[in-house]
C-alpha cells in the first residue's frame, strides 16, 4: 500500500507537466477483482494525470490508459509490483498527434486548391457545418435544422432526410456527443452523404424507407467539445471528451453530455481513499466522504464522466431533448461512439433486461452481420451494462425509456491499435460498415411499424 500512495503523489506532481511526447497508451489486463479495484482507484484519483481511454470492468475487457511520459516508469514498475499485466499499446502518442495534424493540414489545401471535400479525411467544425449547408443546398430532399445553441453560443444543427409530410414517423443518429471521438463526426459526414447520394440513385433500401419515415442526422452533438479538441494550444486537449460549460470547480470545465440525461440519474455518498500528508513526509491513506457516486457517473466536476449538477442541466442535452420530444414520432434512437466494436441496446444504468430485449438482441445481431460482411471487422453485440459499463444518463436509456424502442448504441473502429486516434485512411471503411449495419436497423424499424 506504502508504493501505491507513493506512486499516486509521483502521478500528482507531474500532472501539472502538459508535455505529451513521449507519452505511451497501456494496455492492462486485469486477472483478478483485487486488479480491478486497484484500477478504479487509479481512475478515481482525477489528479493522477492518468488518461482512461477504457475503464475497469471486468477480467475479460482490457483497460487502456494514456499515461504521461513522466510519470511512465512509476506506473510500469507498480504494475509489476502488483502482477498485473500490461503491453504498450501505443508506444509514442504524439507521433500519431503529429501525423493526424499534418494530414488535416495537407487535405485542408488540397481542398482548398481543388474546390472539393474529401469523406477520408477529419474536419473541424465550421468546414463541418459548410458541407451540411452544401449538401442541402443542393437537394430539396434535405434540410438543415437549428435546434437550440450550446453553451458557448455554437448552433447546433440536425440533417433532416424527407420526402415531404409532417412529424412523419422518425429514425434519429447522431455522432459525437464526445468531442475526442472524431471517427464518429467522419462517419456521420460519410453518411449523410451516402444517404443523399442514394436517394438519388434510387438504391435499395434508401428511397423505401424514405417513403416511410424521416431520418434525422446530428453530425456534431457536442460542437464546443469537438471546437476544442482542434483549438486548444495543448496537445491534451485533443483527448478532451466533455462538454465546455462551467462547474462548481472552477479548475474543472465541462460535464459528460452522455451522463446527463434523465434516465436514472441518482447518486449515492460512497468513501474514497484520500491522500494526507504526514510531518514525516510519508503519506497517510484516509477514509472521507468525499464526492457522490452512482453507478455508472461521477458527481466529481473534475472527473472525466461526471454527470452535471442535474439531469439534463446541459443546455446541449436540452436542446436534443427537447426537439426529439416535441417531435413525438421517432421510432429509433441510434448513436455513434467509438472506440472498441461494440453494437448496444439497453439498459446501461441496471444489469437486467430491458423488455424488449429479444427483439434488440436479435435486431442488433443481425445488424452486427451486415456490418461485418463488408470488411469482416467483428463487433460484440450485448446491453451497455454487460457489454461495456454501468452508465446511468446515458442517451439509449433516456430514449428507450420514452418509448423509443429501436435504441441503440454503437462503439466504433477500433479495438485497441489507435484507440481515438484512428488514422483517416480508415475512415471510408469504418463508415460504409457502419452504414450496412444502420440500413438493416432502418429497414427493420420501417418493417416493424409501433
Amino acid at each position: 500500500m506504502r508504493l501505491y500512495l507513493a506512486v499516486f503523489a509521483l502521478l500528482a506532481a507531474v500532472h501539472c507537466e502538459e508535455l505529451i511526447n513521449g507519452d505511451q497508451v497501456l494496455r492492462i489486463n486485469a486477472e483478478s477483482e483485487d486488479h480491478i479495484q486497484i484500477l478504479k482507484m487509479l481512475e478515481r484519483d482525477v489528479d493522477s494525470g492518468l488518461d482512461f481511454w477504457t475503464h475497469a470492468v471486468s477480467t475479460e475487457r482490457p483497460v487502456d490508459i494514456r499515461v504521461p511520459h513522466s510519470s511512465l516508469h512509476a506506473v510500469k514498475d507498480f504494475l509489476k509490483k502488483n502482477n498485473i499485466p500490461f503491453t504498450v499499446m501505443i508506444n509514442n502518442v504524439q507521433e500519431l498527434l503529429v501525423r493526424e495534424r499534418e494530414e488535416m493540414v495537407r487535405n485542408a489545401e488540397i481542398e482548398s486548391k481543388t474546390k472539393s471535400f474529401s469523406f477520408a479525411a477529419y474536419h473541424d467544425l465550421e468546414t463541418i457545418y459548410n458541407f451540411m449547408d452544401t449538401l442541402a443546398n443542393h437537394s430539396k430532399l434535405i434540410s438543415k435544422v437549428k435546434i437550440g445553441s450550446t453553451y458557448e453560443n455554437r448552433s447546433m444543427y440536425v440533417l433532416k432526410f424527407s420526402t415531404g409530410g409532417v412529424k412523419r414517423p422518425a429514425i434519429w443518429i447522431d455522432a459525437g456527443i464526445h468531442a475526442r471521438e472524431w471517427i464518429s463526426h467522419a462517419t456521420a459526414v460519410w453518411l449523410a452523404d451516402r444517404i443523399a447520394t442514394d436517394f438519388k440513385e434510387n438504391r435499395a433500401p434508401v428511397p423505401s424507407i424514405l417513403s416511410k419515415m424521416d431520418i434525422y442526422l446530428m453530425i456534431v452533438a457536442n460542437p464546443d467539445g469537438y471546437v476544442f479538441t482542434h483549438r486548444s494550444s495543448s496537445p491534451l486537449y485533443r483527448f478532451w471528451c466533455k462538454s465546455r460549460s462551467a462547474t462548481s470547480n472552477p479548475k474543472c470545465q465541462g460535464v459528460d453530455l452522455n451522463r446527463n440525461w434523465d434516465a436514472e440519474f441518482g447518486g449515492t455518498f460512497i468513501l474514497l481513499f484520500s491522500l494526507v500528508a504526514t510531518d514525516s513526509n510519508d503519506f497517510a491513506l484516509l477514509n472521507v466522504p468525499t464526492f457522490s457516486l452512482g453507478p455508472g457517473a461521477s458527481d466529481d466536476p473534475c472527473a472525466e464522466d461526471y454527470r452535471g449538477p442535474s439531469s439534463q442541466s446541459e443546455i446541449e442535452v436540452k436542446n436534443i431533448a427537447k426537439f426529439i420530444m416535441s417531435h413525438g414520432n421517432f421510432k429509433s434512437f441510434m448513436t455513434l461512439h467509438s472506440y472498441m466494436q461494440f453494437l448496444m441496446y439497453p439498459y446501461g444504468y441496471i444489469g437486467i433486461d430491458a423488455p424488449d430485449w429479444p427483439e434488440l438482441h436479435d435486431v442488433a445481431t443481425k445488424a452486427s452481420k451486415a456490418l461485418n460482411s463488408w470488411h469482416g471487422t467483428v463487433y460484440k453485440v450485448g446491453s451497455i451494462f454487460h457489454t461495456i459499463d454501468q452508465a446511468s444518463g446515458a442517451s439509449v436509456d433516456w430514449a428507450y425509456l420514452r418509448g423509443i424502442k429501436y435504441s441503440f448504441a454503437f462503439e466504433l473502429r477500433d479495438t485497441g491499435e489507435y484507440g481515438f486516434l484512428l488514422p483517416a485512411n480508415q475512415i471510408v471503411s469504418t463508415a460504409r460498415e457502419t452504414w450496412f449495419a444502420l440500413r438493416y436497423i432502418m429497414k427493420y424499424v420501417c418493417d416493424h411499424p409501433y
